[in-house]
């Protein structure tokens, strides 16, 4: 197996020896070849996310934000701060969306068990991205109380990196594979809806992957289907240091892709930064940190196009063609 060498974001650039791409990505309007550069217009709300912080029980090889028990750069987001939101999205669209949650740990806030009560009191579905670990566990009697009242709208997506412990915890840390599986075998038994996410960052094809992945359902006893795109969720790999295409205009074409796939035409992530007065609308989940893309402080003000001026919208999401909601075919 190979560690992933995946850098991560600090400030609005990428940490490591990026210059090359820092001059590809720089121009929101234009390529380095002087093309057009591909943006996406603002299409519908269907996924709005909440950073609930990036303060982790964690500290992961490749964690895109660098989330930790000492990182506190992306503050707690407070149900308060949330349930603001959620008032503005029912005053903008009044239906239910999609409300997902992600870190950071999110049950490292203390907040987040009253979050998912309200989303799930609106009428909202809601996927939680969790490593499944003691904070999560701590949470028992509330995800227990909130799966009985709001039967069929809560998804728990648990991170494993690897099917195998050793490949989980080169990432992951020592003794971080048999806590997260125990939160499997827990969730499992009391029936939630489950999701597991993992990587395609190891030596190995996509099959070899999900069956890894099925031969450890089976020894556990989960009902996820390997093969389920919507249910084993595998991401590809981002190395920001890799030589990754720009998008132009042209590409959409060339690729048989469309604006209207890409993450930021029908979502948009809240966050709070360390200091500041108010939470912020970024574009997507893989960018809390590039300033670039904060779009406002409502969700009103955030519906405007995104230009795919970062290495990530190339790597995951045009070239990767992978999404975070729980809906799209690659989506968790």
């Amino acid at each position: 197996m190979r560690v992933p060498s995946v850098s991560v974001l600090n400030g609005e650039c990428v940490r490591a020896d990026l210059s090359r791409a820092a001059a590809q990505f720089a121009d929101p309007d234009v390529t380095a070849k002087g093309e057009r550069r591909a943006s996406v217009p603002f299409h519908r709300l269907e996924t709005l996310w909440f950073n609930t912080g990036t303060l982790c029980n964690l500290a992961c090889e490749g964690c895109y934000i660098e989330s930790s028990p000492r990182n506190d750069r992306l503050s707690y987001l407070t149900r308060a701060e949330a349930a603001a939101f959620l008032m503005e999205a029912a005053g903008l669209f009044g239906g239910p969306l999609e409300i997902g949650f992600t870190g950071g740990e999110p049950f490292m806030n203390p907040d987040t068990p009253g979050m998912l009560e309200d989303c799930l009191t609106a009428g909202h579905r809601v996927v939680i991205l969790t490593n499944g670990m003691k904070p999560m566990q701590r949470a028992k009697a509330k995800l227990l109380d909130l799966r009985a009242r709001f039967p069929g709208r809560l998804t728990i997506r648990v991170s494993l990196d690897h099917y195998e412990a050793a490949g989980h915890e080169k990432i992951r840390g020592p003794n971080s594979w048999e806590p997260a599986i125990d939160g499997l075998r827990w969730l499992a038994s009391n029936n939630f809806d489950l999701t597991i996410a993992s990587r395609l960052v190891w030596d190995e094809t996509e099959a070899e992957t999900r069956g890894g992945f099925r031969a450890l359902f089976d020894r556990l006893g989960l009902s996820v289907d390997a093969d389920d795109a919507a249910r084993l969720v595998l991401f590809p790999e981002m190395d920001a240091r890799e030589d990754v295409p720009e998008i132009s205009e042209g590409c959409w074409s060339i690729l048989g892709r469309s604006p209207m796939e890409m993450m930021c035409a029908t979502s948009r992530m809240v966050i709070k930064r360390k200091g500041a007065e108010r939470p912020a609308v970024v574009s997507c989940t893989l960018l809390p940190d590039a300033h670039g893309f904060e779009l406002g402080t409502t969700l009103a003000e955030s519906f405007r196009p995104v230009s795919l001026n970062h290495v990530f919208c190339s790597r995951f999401c045009v070239l990767g063609g992978a999404s975070c909601s729980a809906k799209g075919d690659n989506g968790s």
